[in-house]
């Protein structure tokens, strides 16, 4: 039987529905879709996409590291963007939270997201 761990942390936003922020099962952590969100207002924190993108870091940040790892444990990275030609900023900011060598990534455009958000990402994480 697994060793399943349910993580939270004050330092991301709560949940908004029926998930837990992360799953850990074993070594592995399983983080749910993070936007931007300020964990203290649950209010989105912008209309910038450069804002929003690194709030969702910043709460991906605190939830890696509510479940003992850190941004450089992450082993795959989805990124959802309600408009793909944002995904150069998303690199440009992510190149300030990662170094080589980076996760495996997937950038996937979709309709909508959350609250209005124009980005979401989740991912896995190895501790």
């Amino acid at each position: 039987m697994p060793n399943k761990a349910i993580i939270h942390t004050d330092q991301a936003p709560a949940a908004i529905g029926t998930y837990s922020q992360a799953v850990k099962v074993n070594n592995t952590v399983y983080l749910s879709g993070q936007i931007p969100l300020d964990p203290e207002t649950m209010k989105i924190v912008s209309d910038d996409v450069a804002v929003q993108i690194t709030q969702v870091f910043d709460n991906l940040t605190a939830v890696c590291e509510a479940a003992g790892g850190d941004l450089s444990s992450i082993v795959k990275l989805n990124i959802f963007l309600t408009d793909l030609s944002n995904f150069p900023i998303v690199n440009e900011i992510m190149g300030q939270y990662f170094a080589e060598p980076y996760p495996a990534r997937a950038a996937i455009g979709v309709r909508a997201l959350p609250k209005d958000s124009r980005v979401e990402m989740d991912g896995i994480m190895v501790v």
